[in-house]
């Protein structure tokens, strides 16, 4: 009888047990680190704020959100921490359930790697060029401001979110194609399958479970979540074509980049105050994806 739990033939545990721990050592490792600065600043405020004051009290908690976002160390730190706890569990994963080095998931820094990862950055930041001139030359949008910036001065604030998604790049890539990709593959590659077919049905579940988790974010509606989802076919056919992640993180960097930060586009049903280009968006949503962005167009 095949043990449902353990790979007798790999010595280790089957893919979807190795997923499922994966992805808890992911949000709880992500989540712990995440919170670790704002749990610093609370705590250096608590030495200073009036007696009596709760650190549950709503103008409390709202002066430590003030501390954060209008200090650029501080929220460098954070999403540095976030990066930091992306490629630890990976590392952790591949070390005690898949028994593989964390450069095998797609990281072999070659030369030719580099090369691939400038490749995925110009093709990302085309595509959405291609997208913002489409809809300018149709007058769906309207330029109203230039290097918009909120809290900071605009060279600090553009760094700090350039840096956000070159960590979201990252991160997500690792986890969508670097570990589920792989692993969901090796999962099916059963007797009958083989490892081409395998890795074409890990191709497609791990873009499905790539569009379902952005089902959660603003403004988001089947259309939006179908989309991302043929965005992970996308970012995946890098990884398949070269079985390195160098193509898919480009992308998913300068794809985000300049959509949210050099012409103001929503990105997946976010919004940021920091923008090159300030836009009035109008046109049939269908076409510009409206509040949650061009990711969600129906055609």
């Amino acid at each position: 009888m095949i043990n449902p739990f353990w790979n007798s033939n790999e010595r280790r545990l089957r893919a979807l047990w190795r997923i499922l721990i994966h992805g808890l050592l992911f949000l709880t490792l992500t989540r712990l680190l995440s919170s670790i600065v704002p749990a610093l600043v609370g705590i250096s405020l608590i030495g200073s704020r009036a007696p009596g004051v709760s650190p549950t009290d709503p103008a409390f908690i709202q002066s430590i959100n003030q501390v954060l976002s209008s200090s650029a160390v501080l929220r460098a730190v954070m999403i540095l921490l976030v990066l930091l706890a992306s490629i630890a569990t990976l590392a952790l994963a591949g070390r005690f359930l898949d028994r593989r080095k964390l450069a095998d998931y797609g990281l072999h820094l070659s030369r030719i790697w580099w090369a691939d990862l400038g490749f995925g950055l110009a093709l990302g930041a085309i595509l959405m060029v291609f997208i913002f001139l489409f809809e300018l030359a149709a007058g769906w949008v309207t330029i109203t401001a230039t290097f918009r910036t909120g809290n900071l001065i605009f060279p600090v604030s553009i760094f700090l979110v350039l840096l956000n998604f070159i960590q979201v790049g990252i991160s997500e890539e690792l986890l969508s194609r670097g570990y589920h990709l792989r692993n969901i593959a090796e999962g099916f590659n059963f007797k009958g399958v083989g490892p081409k077919w395998a890795l074409w049905i890990g191709y497609l579940i791990s873009s499905t479970m790539f569009g379902l988790f952005h089902l959660g974010n603003p403004n988001a509606t089947w259309v939006s979540t179908l989309n991302i989802m043929l965005a992970g076919l996308l970012l995946g056919l890098g990884f398949i074509l070269t079985r390195e992640l160098a193509i898919p993180i480009g992308i998913h960097i300068t794809w985000n980049f300049f959509q949210g930060n050099v012409f103001g586009f929503p990105v997946s049903g976010g919004t940021s105050s920091t923008s090159f280009i300030a836009i009035q968006q109008s046109g049939p949503e269908l076409w510009t994806g409206g509040a949650f962005g061009p990711e969600k167009p129906g055609w």
